[in-house]
């Protein structure tokens, strides 16, 4: 377990990535009943990402563009539905480094550039009770 300084107020949730199989048909909830303005599409990891804010955190819906990429490998085994969750950590290089004294599975050794350029790195589910996720500054 992460203890220490990576538990002041500075870590949240930045954002919930939502696996889809078309963000065209999972758009209008979030638009039209929600009322939230969708962001302009990136793509990341083989995956088209469409960001809505809710106040501080946002929801991504994830559309796969890769059919070997991990969010069509998702879709496949589970169908739609929540891909991960992403922590905002204030200093990515050092939330890893005790990820990796903890003992803790990484799938990213060290971080990479995902949507918005944003530096992340994911920690694998098997280390954390069967959910993905994902740490960002």
């Amino acid at each position: 377990m992460l203890t220490g300084n990576m538990t002041t107020p500075r870590v949240r949730v930045s954002h919930v990535g939502i696996a889809v199989p078309s963000i065209a048909a999972a758009l209008p909830f979030y638009r039209d009943v929600l009322g939230l303005e969708p962001g302009h599409p990136e793509t990341a990891d083989g995956a088209t990402i469409v960001g809505l804010a809710l106040g501080d955190v946002h929801v991504e819906l994830l559309e796969p563009r890769d059919p070997d990429g991990p969010v069509a490998r998702f879709l496949a085994k589970r169908g739609p539905g929540i891909h991960h969750v992403c922590y905002r950590v204030p200093d990515l290089d050092r939330a890893l480094e005790r990820c990796r004294a903890a003992g803790y599975r990484l799938i990213d050794d060290v971080p990479r550039r995902g949507a918005s350029g944003r530096r992340i790195a994911f920690v694998h589910p098997k280390a954390t009770a069967g959910i993905l996720l994902e740490l960002t500054e």
